[in-house]
């Protein structure tokens, strides 16, 4: 800094530039030369609402504020500029993107997701897209507090966790799984043992003392050493653990993780894309039938119904909002299919006008829950009676 504080006084000899000015030129020298160029003053700005960033190449950036999406003023100097910061993002965490491997999956220091995408792949330049986490951790008091669920579903979640139920977040892109996640997992007990897996570590727990994070760690260059979600779920169940936490499953790795829900590991977390509660239990299956292994579909199903205990579904509204918009239990097979028993559903005010803020409530359906064999065996005998089946 004293160098560049040197520069600036040398090259503006005869020239008055003000206080605020001159410390706005030395953080973006400072920047460019060090940093991440412009990337910086987006990602240390807790205060400017943004939660993603979307390079379609040196020109043209876009931000999500708030929950809408917009033109971003500032740019990179140049599309060499932009590959290098790129460079020094993903080697930080010693991944690595070039025109032989041109897609990656990444993440920065404070955790943010990081996904780049290079020409020629990418046709217009190199794409990036960076999901922004908070700098200040998500609680599920807060998400009350901004109306994404209510306490009395709060309190239902509380339960369950602490009496181990197997639970799968599902929602689309942008719907908030991890951070939910997060905040779910402020209610796991200290003394237990975690073990996380991830594809790029994004979860902080940070209740849990005894705390294991793994991280998956894709091929070389040669295309040989790579440990896949599936490598660490199998070791995973070496390791004594009394929950298994899986960030996202995407691939075949779900039929590892439904056994390792299957085999004693109660308590159970992971996070899914889908459209609806019905639907990951479709994309479960799916993904189940991508790792390989030659099982029928209803031993797969079987599977799901045993292994899942509660699906919570989250949904990103048309005014950018983030709410929870079911709570289901999942059941036995039935004539083929997994039956799912909608415990909290979200209602919305059909009276709300549609540019305005999305109104409604995250109403209890009052028909309980079947399976509270869990509540009861861990000593939870008076909201087995409170949560438990009323029709």
């Amino acid at each position: 800094m004293d160098v560049i504080d040197t520069v600036i006084t040398d090259e503006c000899v005869g020239e008055y530039i003000s206080l605020k000015d001159r410390v706005g030129l030395r953080q973006e020298i400072y920047d460019s030369i060090k940093g991440m160029d412009i990337l910086d003053s987006i990602l240390q700005d807790e205060n400017s609402g943004i939660t993603e960033i979307m390079i379609n190449g040196p020109d043209n950036i876009f931000v999500e504020k708030n929950g809408r999406i917009e033109k971003y003023s500032g740019s990179f100097n140049s599309k060499e500029r932009l590959s290098d910061v790129i460079q020094r993002m993903v080697s930080s965490v010693n991944r690595r993107v070039n025109e032989a491997s041109p897609i990656v999956d990444s993440r920065l220091k404070d955790g943010s997701r990081v996904n780049v995408v290079l020409d020629p792949v990418a046709l217009d330049g190199p794409v990036v897209t960076i999901r922004k986490f908070p700098s200040e951790r998500m609680t599920m008091s807060k998400l009350c507090d901004i109306d994404a669920l209510t306490v009395e579903c709060r309190d239902f979640l509380k339960v369950l966790v602490e009496a181990k139920y197997n639970i799968v977040i599902s929602g689309g892109t942008g719907a908030g799984k991890t951070t939910f996640l997060n905040a779910l997992s402020n209610y796991i007990p200290e003394g237990e043992r975690v073990i996380t897996i991830e594809d790029s570590a994004e979860l902080q727990i940070q209740n849990v003392p005894n705390l294991v994070r793994l991280e998956a760690r894709a091929a070389n260059e040669e295309g040989a050493n790579q440990i896949s979600i599936r490598d660490l779920i199998k070791s995973s169940l070496r390791m004594r653990p009394d929950r298994i936490i899986v960030g996202e499953v995407r691939d075949g790795a779900a039929l590892d993780m439904l056994q390792a829900m299957n085999t004693g590991h109660d308590g159970s977390l992971s996070t899914g894309h889908a459209n609806g509660t019905r639907d990951i239990l479709r994309r479960l299956e799916t993904m189940t039938l991508m790792s390989g292994v030659d099982l029928p579909v209803s031993a797969i199903r079987g599977q799901i119904a045993t292994g899942v205990d509660i699906i919570i579904h989250l949904g990103r509204l048309r005014d950018g909002s983030r709410k929870v918009l079911e709570v289901a239990e999942v059941l036995d097979v039935v004539n083929d299919k997994i039956e799912i028993r909608p415990l909290f559903v979200f209602k919305e005010d059909t009276s709300t006008i549609r540019d305005s803020r999305v109104k409604g409530n995250l109403e209890w359906t009052k028909k309980g829950l079947i399976n509270v064999r869990k509540l009861e065996f861990a000593g939870f005998y008076e909201e087995s009676k409170k949560y438990g089946q009323r029709t």
